[in-house]
């Protein structure tokens, strides 16, 4: 099982548009089991799987007649927001067969923004050697790993934060992608996810040494993450396509931004690149350029259905039905390629 992060600093990257969508192509296209833990206090990846009718009942109690039997991320969490150190990990997921995802879906939570107090607080006990707060800390890693023979794949939505709740997602992560605009906001926020991750890493090495001095055996005992797999882990950047001016009508690049994303590959691997893959090369980071698809995003939000699989009974007119299937084309090879980085074959 590979579990995949997709997080940037910055924001209004298409981040989520693109964990979901991407999600949606290692199931239908590669017969993947896949589970999307939508692990951004903002529910962004929930609303767009679930669509509103399902996810407005799955919040607000005036409304919640149905699904009372499924699970969000909080309740995973709710043990930790108590004051404990251990995760219910008995959970019931979406199922695949509830949305047009085709994907296992946990649900997030608004109230992990406040959950992530309590993170913070146990990641500066973990660097005595504090076990509860090494436990709290590996949530994400264990909540993985009881999922260890259910699926094939599992994709983390991150918000935008370099907070403590990132930090515990990446920790139980084996990869992460980072998805790119063509600004410099996404060149700088490059620099602080390299400048962070050198932190807390050696920060969180220190803790697991302190831990196992004073509790001899624990880190077995509890399934903590002695090594942390993202450092090499770092699986490649796709670039989302910026809007081109059209100049006698014909569409021209801009200058400016074809400038800026000239810079990705070297900044990628300044900032990046010691977390690389071990097998990938300079040029296997980038995973491909993805299409700005204008009014497809919010008539795929409405409909609640991944782009590449829209139909004419949603509302495609005109040229949209050619575009969604460039698009399917587009991440079919961007999914290959993101699929040969970490090492998965045909037919897994």
């Amino acid at each position: 099982m590979k579990v995949i992060s997709f997080f940037n600093n910055k924001g209004g990257v298409g981040k989520t548009t693109l964990t979901c969508n991407l999600a949606s192509i290692f199931a239908n296209e590669f017969d993947s089991r896949v589970l999307v833990i939508d692990c951004d206090p903002q529910c962004n990846a929930t609303m767009l799987i679930l669509g509103d009718e399902i996810t407005v009942p799955l919040y607000w109690k005036p409304y919640s007649t149905h699904h009372e039997t499924k699970n969000t991320i909080l309740d995973v969490l709710k043990k930790i927001e108590e004051g404990e150190a251990s995760i219910n990990n008995d959970v019931n997921v979406f199922p695949a067969t509830d949305n047009r995802f085709g994907v296992d879906l946990l649900p997030g939570h608004p109230r992990l923004s406040i959950i992530e107090d309590q993170l913070s607080k146990s990641w500066s006990e973990l660097g005595s050697g504090n076990l509860g707060g090494l436990r709290r800390t590996n949530w994400c890693s264990q909540l993985c790993e009881s999922f260890e023979t259910k699926y094939d794949t599992i994709f983390l939505d991150l918000g935008p934060s370099l907070g403590s709740l990132n930090r515990t997602c990446l920790l139980g992560s084996d990869y992460f992608v980072t998805p790119m605009g063509a600004d410099i906001f996404s060149i700088i926020g490059l620099k602080n996810i390299g400048e962070w991750l050198n932190k807390w890493i050696d920060y969180y090495k220190r803790g697991v040494k302190n831990c196992e001095a004073d509790n001899k055996g624990s880190i077995e005992k509890f399934h903590l993450k002695r090594d942390i797999t993202i450092l090499h882990g770092f699986a490649g950047y796709t670039v989302q396509a910026y809007i081109t001016k059209i100049i006698s009508g014909e569409r021209r690049p801009t200058k400016a931004f074809d400038d800026i994303i000239s810079t990705f590959p070297r900044e990628i691997k300044n900032n990046l690149g010691e977390y690389r893959v071990p097998h990938l090369t300079d040029d296997d980071f980038s995973l491909g350029e993805v299409p700005n698809m204008y009014s497809l995003v919010p008539l795929a939000q409405t409909v609640a259905s991944p782009i590449a699989y829209l139909k004419y009974s949603d509302g495609l007119k005109g040229t949209h039905y050619s575009q969604a299937q460039k698009y399917k084309e587009i991440l079919i090879e961007v999914a290959t390629s993101l699929r040969s980085n970490i090492g998965l074959q045909v037919g897994e």
